[in-house]
């Protein structure tokens, strides 16, 4: 199940998010990519998977299905839509899997948040929510542990229209739905609403979420704390994690502005809503590496 001691890993979508998990792959000391499949050989992301020297194939989910032993765990970086055809095909063959699609049919994710549920669960389907979710739903859910009454969240995502790929805008309304469900489920507010803009100001910007909060009489002194503590949390694997307007009350809400500077592996540092999602998935691979869930050779 190991290759030189380490988790053998695939990653199916050769696009911008599949060639940056790559990279950071290529850095862990527990994971080694044994296949990088896309459609394309001609692709910038199967090039760069070549020149590295990663095995690389143009059949997809097929690389796969043709060779099983290949790996113990999978990265979907392809769209909603095909994970569905995927996860039928990988559950059979026992694969962990990581979904960064928002096709939400396995169980959502933030490491911050429920690492250890996931890691313990017996789950073999881990969905990373979105972009805009593993950005908002922490903070969101650091309020909700000071109340547990938020009548209404609001996230608003702004990131720079070049970082945003086919895959990201052939699945908006997936990526509205994953993540407005994904942020009731982590702070039990009445009612969730998610926003995405794609900004195509040159230079592009930074990828910034606010998060409005509805609540009544709020402890902005203990919700400041929470979301402190948990911007600590989020820094320790999404270096570039920062809570740039803390804590205010305006009106009847409480807000708060984060922003996510990437690491500018194979992204611009602009692109931080790709850097975060990816972030959060190697942190949860990495736990799955060093857990033993995976038998030994």
């Amino acid at each position: 199940m190991t290759l030189r001691g380490k988790l053998k890993v695939a990653i199916i979508g050769s696009g911008n998010i599949g060639t940056d998990l790559l990279i950071k792959i290529m850095r862990s000391e527990h994971m080694i990519c044994t296949l990088f499949a896309g459609r394309n050989f001609n692709s910038a992301g199967m090039k760069r998977a070549n020149l590295l020297g990663v095995t690389i194939s143009d059949r997809g989910i097929e690389a796969i299905v043709n060779d099983p032993a290949i790996c113990d765990l999978v990265f979907d970086c392809t769209s909603a839509h095909a994970h569905i055809e995927h996860w039928a095909i990988l559950e059979k063959l026992g694969k962990y899997v990581i979904d960064m699609t928002p096709a939400k049919l396995g169980v959502f994710c933030i490491p911050a948040i429920n690492a250890a549920e996931c890691l313990n669960g017996g789950i073999r389907n881990i969905n990373m929510i979105t972009c805009g979710g593993q950005s908002s739903i922490p903070i969101a859910n650091a309020i909700a542990q000071v109340h547990n009454n938020i009548e209404y969240i609001e996230v608003a995502s702004s990131i720079a229209s070049r970082s945003a790929g086919p895959a990201t805008r052939h699945n908006l309304d997936e990526y509205i739905e994953t993540t407005q469900d994904a942020l009731q489920n982590f702070s039990n507010a009445r009612r969730t609403k998610a926003i995405l803009i794609l900004n195509p100001a040159n230079p592009p910007i930074d990828m910034q979420t606010t998060i409005y909060a509805k609540i009544a009489n709020p402890d902005l002194p203990a919700i400041h704390s929470a979301v402190m503590a948990m911007v600590e949390k989020l820094k320790a694997y999404v270096p570039g994690y920062k809570l740039i307007v803390p804590p205010t009350i305006e009106g009847d809400k409480v807000i708060t502005t984060i922003k996510v500077l990437g690491a500018g592996d194979y992204l611009p540092q602009y692109a931080g809503n790709l850097d975060i999602i990816n972030c959060a998935a190697i942190a949860m691979a990495e736990l799955i590496a060093t857990s033993n869930l995976t038998s030994e050779a």
